[in-house]
């Protein structure tokens, strides 16, 4: 039996984007906006030289879709012959064919994406051909000029490693006519993008530290016996640059720059003669940040994606509930605006950590399920990972101090609580009592997960000098005696989930691999300490050679308690990290597994990072009650950082 309910979940930034894709007529630097302000539009092109005509992905439906905004029309059009799937990018129309990648076929291994690239004619037939050879994964493609060879980023057959600043990919061309015969071009490089049908321009991190342009001189022969080419770096060191654009003309190409002495990334022309950078959306809009540069075929135009502005048309709120595209019939998703959800007893309301910013600062706020309300507990002070009580309707569990610490740092377990009758009135700040269930000097304690009884409280503790798991009393605390060591070792254990049938308990740990603090995986065991075991989600012990790469996080339970749901890195990365605002780890999708390991699914599919889900314990809500609309959310303000790990400091 397939799981069902609502899941509820967090993706970071991804509320806060507010993109649209727009326009700068290089005569005379006027803006314009291409898309409807719904939702979140990002990584256009212009179609041919039908200016300014432009396929774009949308996520308007609850995934990302691939649509059609044609000249002088306000309509955007959902293109029908692309297959459904959680998961579509960068779309090209060339000649009358929509080249796209998609996600809709899975991968035959862990550890690798299924992105992969596909074509249809939208003329003649639509038919999808798969471009990409299965086993093999494909990034970012371009099409050159006359629409005679692809250039992609790709993995080819190899497995994804791990990194996700710069994917460790390289540039493969092959014949539009004959996908199958691939040719390695340049090895390292991402972000393909061709000026005619001989010159391909791509990113990749040179060897002092900068994020920088390549380009090598395809010879127009598959042929040609000198692949891989030795690529020429084409922009200075001094500032990173990166998803280049080219013109036609061959003299220039468009890139995303971030500079040492500027806040925000921006879209510039580079004279690849002259060596000369020329501002283009720094005058226009100094203080947006301006992502992945398009150029029409006459070379007139100039594109990309950006926060839409709060006084632009369109949606101007983050609501705190937002409904996701589900790939299990009787499953819904609901993104939320905050962290670490836990459903209320009754599942009326939904307790939440909010207001993280860049330096992981948090309160502890309440909002009704169905999106309408929203209450502050705790403000000013840093809370995280929350646990409703079972029995409890007016009691919430959480961890307050400074998060990702080391064992010593002070965090302790809080138990919150406050008067029901206050979830009934107008949203604002209700009044609580929180009483620390944790000694003073026990260094980190955190990640609390109540009993089903509502008696005591499983959580993560750094007190023994490693970061294991101790069982407390829910009410009194660690104090008189209330206080159990569940288990040990010079290992990290966390994360716990009690099981609603009171039998088990879940949590991600390394013990397998205690000397790398990257890798996790589920563990179950008994609340007497007693069999304690592996959930091998990646196939089983010594089955392969990746299956210890595996990091697993934020394990919960579904209401029957046959079910895990996790959020983990074995999907693999879905888009160059480099091309997205910042991601801590862009990896993290959601999946289900049984308690046996068996019958895993993947619930996203995505570029961002998703985690700290919550399974509501009733079944499934009424999506239908959900009351989306600018009263029920934060103005949206586009408030979302660079990638914390591009820096400009070398």
């Amino acid at each position: 039996m397939e799981p069902k309910g609502t899941i509820v979940f967090s993706t970071v930034g991804r509320p806060y984007y507010g993109f649209d894709v727009f326009s700068v007529n290089l005569q005379d630097s006027h803006e314009r906006c291409l898309t409807d302000g719904i939702s979140i539009n990002f990584n256009a092109q212009f179609v041919d030289d039908k200016n300014p005509t432009i396929v774009f992905v949308s996520e308007s439906s609850g995934a990302p879709r691939v649509y059609l905004t044609r000249t002088g029309s306000s309509k955007t059009e959902l293109l029908p012959a692309v297959p459904t799937s959680l998961f579509h990018d960068r779309p090209v129309i060339k000649n009358d064919k929509l080249y796209f990648v998609s996600a809709h076929e899975q991968p035959d291994q862990p550890f690798k994406s299924c992105s992969a690239l596909y074509s249809t004619n939208l003329i003649h037939s639509n038919k999808v051909t798969r471009l990409t050879p299965y086993g093999v994964v494909d990034y970012s493609p371009s099409i050159s000029q006359s629409g005679k060879f692809v250039a992609v980023a790709s993995y080819e057959s190899r497995p994804w490693a791990g990194e996700f600043h710069e994917l460790n990919t390289d540039i493969i061309v092959f014949s539009e006519s004959d996908p199958d015969k691939r040719v390695i071009v340049c090895e390292r490089g991402g972000w393909p993008t061709w000026s005619g049908d001989s010159t391909i321009y791509f990113h990749h991190k040179a060897d002092d530290g900068w994020w920088s342009i390549f380009r090598v001189d395809f010879p127009g022969n598959l042929e040609f016996s000198g692949f891989p080419i030795a690529p020429i770096r084409v922009t200075p060191p001094g500032v990173h640059c990166f998803t280049p654009a080219a013109f036609h003309d061959g003299k220039r190409i468009a890139v995303a720059t971030r500079r040492k002495d500027k806040k925000y990334r921006h879209v510039e022309i580079f004279d690849v003669e002259s060596k000369v950078f020329q501002l283009v959306t720094e005058s226009i809009n100094p203080s947006f940040h301006h992502y992945n540069p398009f150029v029409s075929a006459d070379s007139g135009f100039l594109g990309y994606h950006r926060f839409r502005g709060e006084s632009a048309q369109g949606e101007s709120v983050v609501p705190y509930l937002e409904p996701v595209q589900s790939p299990i019939k009787d499953l819904r998703m609901l993104r939320l605006d905050g962290w670490f959800p836990s459903f209320s007893p009754d599942g009326k309301f939904i307790a939440l950590n909010h207001d993280f910013d860049s330096k992981l600062n948090g309160g502890l706020r309440v909002i009704k399920s169905d999106g309408s309300q929203r209450w502050t507990l705790i403000k000013n002070r840093i809370a995280f990972h929350n646990s409703w009580s079972p029995t409890e309707k007016h009691v919430i569990y959480t961890s307050v101090g400074p998060i990702f610490q080391s064992v010593k740092a002070t965090v302790q377990i809080a138990r919150v609580s406050f008067h029901p009758s206050n979830l009934n009135g107008e949203d604002g700040e209700i009044s609580c009592d929180v009483k620390i269930l944790t000694g003073e000097e026990t260094g980190n304690n955190a990640f609390p997960s109540c009993s089903p009884d509502g008696k005591f409280l499983v959580f993560r503790s750094g007190r023994s000098g490693h970061k294991n798991l101790f069982i407390l009393d829910a009410v009194n605390g660690e104090f008189d005696g209330g206080i159990r060591q569940l288990t040990e070792g010079s290992w990290i254990d966390t994360m716990p989930c009690w099981s609603p049938k009171g039998d088990l308990i879940a949590f991600s740990s390394n013990r397998h691999n205690p000397d790398d603090v990257s890798v996790f995986s589920i563990y179950v065991i008994k609340p007497d300490g007693s069999d304690l075991r592996r959930i091998h989600v990646a196939g089983s012990e010594g089955s392969n050679d990746i299956v210890d790469r595996e990091r697993i996080n934020h394990v919960c339970f579904s209401e029957d308690g046959e079910w895990l749901l996790f959020s983990s890195n074995i999907g693999g990365v879905m888009a160059e990290p480099v091309s997205w605002p910042n991601q801590f780890q862009p990896y993290g999708d959601l999946f289900v597994v049984r308690l046996d390991g068996s019958g895993l699914r993947k619930l996203t599919c995505n570029g961002y990072e998703n985690g700290t889900p919550a399974w509501h314990p009733g079944g499934e809500l009424d999506l239908g009650t959900l009351r989306l609309g600018s009263e029920n959310g934060d103005k949206l303000k586009g408030q979302f950082d660079e990638p914390l790990w591009i820096s400009c400091d070398i």
